[in-house]
């Protein structure tokens, strides 16, 4: 039975430390306000990864960190640097190998398909500081101070995921309102569930072949309105009414959460084609992406077992 760090509370993160769990392993779970499943194998560790000393304590006799820590979305140039380099030397010091949870920012613009070789060439500073993050694991990994590796995933999809999909159409589809959508509608896009994210996390921190270099998790390339609809199906609901916010909308929501100014810097990934191969983890490690229907079938099951639990008002 092996140790495991998992620095994060998210979906992608609770869904990696239970498949670890499942496989016989042990978890200790990492985030600041202590959150995560309830599991006799998942110990729910109160902490701030900026404490690097504690969580170098923390990781001790760990055999693996895997990095899924995501501050808030506009702080990302001043938040992620310190953060990520405090997860580096906790597992570097404890001698763990380092599993990080990247996303596809760090190259920028791209003409044709992305596969792991395309440049890392963001100038936005969201993509600028993934890339160097990666950059900096990397070089660590050279230097032989530990062994590092990342999955690079998709938009995100499922029942806990968060993305522009979850957050804006998901839940304006089943609640059979008009989803305004800060993303170009009919365009093709690769989106990853966050089951197969954990699954590719999982896969490769067990298998040699993997570190030193990134891979793409396994990725479902459609539309929004494709997966917007085929949601709808699902549910027994409404054909959805889609409509793609403009440029002075997203603007004027802007002046109120600076969440909304970080959208304009990944256009290139909103409102242009982004298409990603991940044959390389298909081929290397025999993750494939799961049938759409079963990723949306899991969050209308979700969708109405959250309705069930809501005390009727009547």
């Amino acid at each position: 039975m092996s140790t495991h760090v998992v620095i994060g509370h998210g979906g992608t993160a609770t869904a990696t430390a239970l498949a670890l769990v499942d496989a016989g392993d042990r978890v200790r779970m990492v985030s600041r306000r202590g959150l995560g499943p309830t599991h006799p194998a998942v110990e729910l560790i109160a902490l701030d990864a900026l404490d690097t000393t504690a969580l170098s304590e923390i990781a001790t006799g760990a055999r693996t960190v895997f990095n899924m820590a995501m501050p808030a979305y506009h702080t990302w140039p001043d938040t992620v640097p310190p953060l990520f380099g405090s997860i580096l030397t906790a597992a570097e010091t404890v001698g763990a190998d380092l599993v990080m949870l990247g996303n596809l920012y760090g190259y920028g613009p791209v003409d044709g398909v992305v596969s792991e070789r395309t440049p890392l060439a963001a100038t936005g500073s969201k993509g600028a500081v993934r890339a160097a993050a990666w950059a900096d694991a990397l070089a660590a990994h050279e230097a032989g101070r530990l062994r590092v590796t990342e999955v690079r995933a998709g938009q995100f999809l499922g029942a806990t995921a968060v993305s522009i999909f979850t957050l804006f159409v998901q839940s304006a589809v089943l609640a059979g309102t008009t989803a305004k959508v800060p993303q170009e509608l009919d365009l093709t896009h690769s989106f990853t569930a966050i089951g197969d994210a954990a699954a590719a996390l999982v896969a490769v921190a067990r298998d040699d072949r993997s570190w030193g270099s990134a891979w793409h998790a396994p990725v479902i390339t459609t539309t929004v309105r494709e997966i917007a609809n085929r949601l709808a199906e699902l549910a027994g609901v409404a054909t959805p009414e889609l409509v793609m916010l403009t440029d002075d909308e997203i603007a004027e929501f802007a002046e109120q959460d600076p969440f909304w100014t970080e959208l304009f810097e990944t256009k290139y990934m909103s409102h242009r084609e982004f298409v990603v191969d991940d044959s390389a983890m298909r081929t290397t490690f025999g993750n494939t992406a799961s049938p759409l229907d079963e990723v949306l079938e899991q969050v209308v099951a979700a969708d109405a077992a959250a309705r069930r639990s809501v005390p009727d008002a009547g």
